[in-house]
């Protein structure tokens, strides 16, 4: 059996021997195919099955860049109020147009994410119609293949689900890997329950654990069945969608009650490449530093390091004075109602150190770079990180950053070998405290958050106090002593309020999930996009002055439009199967 770790470091060469897509506007060949008949043998079919695999990163869309596709999502993520595009304002101008809301079907990136997700699509259905009648195939072998696959094909079309209001579902009934047609489908259904059935196909198939990290297991399947659940659980109004939630709550009481899962004991476990596949992780993108191939990293967010050594490019993917001051706490507690009305102070003393004596949640500086605490083990932050201070300003992401010791190669590809937590027990956590509040549980709700925040405030989780010596380079850690006045509690009062209780589970998935690549999507989930976005952009433009004259429009810019050049090459026997979303 192909080892899955070879998924991102030798796929590269795998690929060469099975794609060769070409890259005309107009030309019509079914989105993922391989260019050649697939190769019926066992070991070609495990191979189809790893081009899936590395189509959750985006791997091998020609024509497209990484930092278009990657399951992070960042450079959509810029159009919530936690992330700006940063660098200058003359670098790819399309994702200034994402983050002004200005959504556009000729967009390269949304062309790119759209073209990605569905040769993702393309390679499961190849993979399991290959196994369904290639020869020599031990027949349990065969079955754990197609329900890897039917797994991967739930994954991409719930993220195309995601980004697109009504895009296509396409499954393996009558696909072809050599015939156009098999992919040109319509998008006139809604495909929330295709999804659905394919993560529970998935999780009725797949074992409970799998001795090769990295592919999924039934509890991921039920993880993102769960998801999916959770995220048809409020209507575009707002409103829950009750009987959605009561369906996902049995799967996450299960996953937590019986899932060999629990939380790491610190909230920067899940950001190290020292504490990889940990306890938390339920599925996790694999990503290992290969010399032999010179990749085999999220090179999709290469573009998201710091401007300066040792990264050296590009300064994309900052962090918005909005964020920053979510993490301002009174009594160990969040600012539900007012956490945007005093400003976290980027400034420092003589010395460099930060002049912040407010009192902050820890989660902060395992999220974003601010001057004057020590980033990643590397040196302490300072506004030398950022490419242009004036125009994204002085903060810069984190999490995906490796520590020294996970660092790789370096330069414009930024490779380093830290795994992308996709799926982790934190989220399933507050999806059940998200349903226990709607449900009118608000005292199961509370519990739930408080494991959350009991975690956060363990001190052998916060980031040490750092001195600066002679440059910047040279700098000695306090052990023990936190690099900031960190202050948080537990929620000790009961919760009586529904609407104060669904607040503060919100803003909690907020503090815990923040520059992941998750925002965005919660917010038009919950139905809030256009109130808080457009507060948002109120605030936000005094610091980011390019964001005056912008706005959410509501009932829109929920949802992308579907691509131009996808709906060109839609069409069969003189008709588009593709429709535009309304809304464009």
């Amino acid at each position: 059996m192909k080892k899955i770790k070879l998924i991102f470091t030798a796929l590269t060469g795998l690929l060469v021997l099975v794609t060769g897509c070409s890259d005309e506007f107009l030309t019509r060949e079914p989105e993922g195919q391989f260019g050649q008949p697939s190769l019926l043998t066992p070991d070609g079919v495990e191979g189809i099955l790893l081009g899936a695999y590395a189509m959750i990163d985006g791997s091998g869309v020609d024509g497209s860049n990484d930092w278009n596709v990657t399951v992070e999502n960042w450079a959509f993520n810029i159009a919530s109020d936690d992330a700006l595009k940063g660098t200058d304002a003359g670098d790819q101008p399309e994702q200034s147009f994402i983050e002004a809301y200005d959504f556009q079907a000729f967009n390269g990136h949304i062309t790119n994410r759209w073209r990605s997700l569905y040769k993702g699509i393309a390679r499961t259905n190849d993979a399991i119609v290959s196994a369904r009648t290639v020869e020599g195939l031990d027949d349990a072998r065969r079955e754990q293949i197609i329900a890897e696959a039917t797994f991967l094909r739930g994954v991409f079309h719930m993220e195309a689900r995601k980004m697109w209001r009504m895009p296509k579902y396409v499954g393996d009934e009558n696909f072809d890997i050599n015939d156009v047609n098999s992919t040109l489908v319509p998008n006139d259904r809604e495909i929330w329950p295709l999804i659905e059935a394919d993560l529970e196909a998935a999780a009725a198939v797949l074992p409970a654990s799998q001795s090769d990290i990295g592919r999924p297991t039934s509890w991921a399947a039920k993880a993102f069945l769960a998801k999916a659940k959770v995220y048809q659980g409020w209507n575009d109004d707002g409103s829950a969608n009750v009987s959605k939630l009561q369906e996902a709550k049995p799967i996450l009481e299960d996953i937590i009650d019986n899932g060999p899962f629990s939380l790491a004991p610190s909230f920067e476990d899940n950001f190290l490449v020292s504490t990889r596949n940990n306890s938390e992780s339920i599925f996790e993108i694999q990503y290992a530093i290969s010399s032999a191939a010179d990749q085999a990293s999220s090179r999709g967010m290469g573009l998201a390091h710091p401007y300066t050594d040792p990264w050296g490019c590009c300064g994309f993917y900052q962090v918005s004075q909005n964020l920053v001051n979510a993490y301002q706490t009174e009594n160990g507690l969040p600012l539900l109602d007012n956490f945007n009305d005093t400003n976290v102070s980027p400034d420092t003393n003589a010395d460099g150190s930060s002049v912040v004596t407010a009192r902050l949640d820890p989660r902060i500086d395992h999220t974003l770079g601010r001057p004057g605490i020590l980033y990643k083990g590397f040196k302490i932050y300072q506004t030398d990180f950022v490419r242009d201070l004036s125009y994204a300003g002085p903060y810069f992401s984190k999490k995906h950053v490796a520590e020294p010791e996970g660092f790789g190669i370096g330069g414009w590809g930024n490779l380093t070998a830290n795994n992308y937590r996709y799926m982790r027990l934190g989220m399933i956590i507050l999806w059940l405290a998200e349903v226990e509040v709607e449900l009118g549980n608000l005292e199961e709700a509370r519990a739930l958050v408080n494991q959350i925040r009991t975690r956060a405030a363990n001190p052998d989780g916060f980031v040490p106090n750092a001195i600066q010596g002679e440059n910047r380079n040279d700098f000695t850690v306090e052990e023990g002593v936190p690099a900031a006045n960190y202050d948080i509690a537990t929620y000790d009062t009961p919760w009586t309020d529904a609407a104060v209780a669904r607040k503060a589970v919100r803003f909690e998935t907020r503090l815990e999930f923040a520059m992941e690549g998750h925002r965005y999507w919660d917010l038009v989930r919950w139905g809030i996009a256009a109130e808080t976005l457009n507060a948002y952009i109120a605030s936000e433009s005094q610091f980011r002055t390019y964001l005056n004259g912008r706005s959410f429009t509501e009932g829109r810019n929920e949802y992308f439009p579907i691509p131009s050049q996808a709906i060109d090459r839609s069409f069969l026997e003189g008709t588009a199967t593709l429709t535009q979303d309304p809304a464009y």
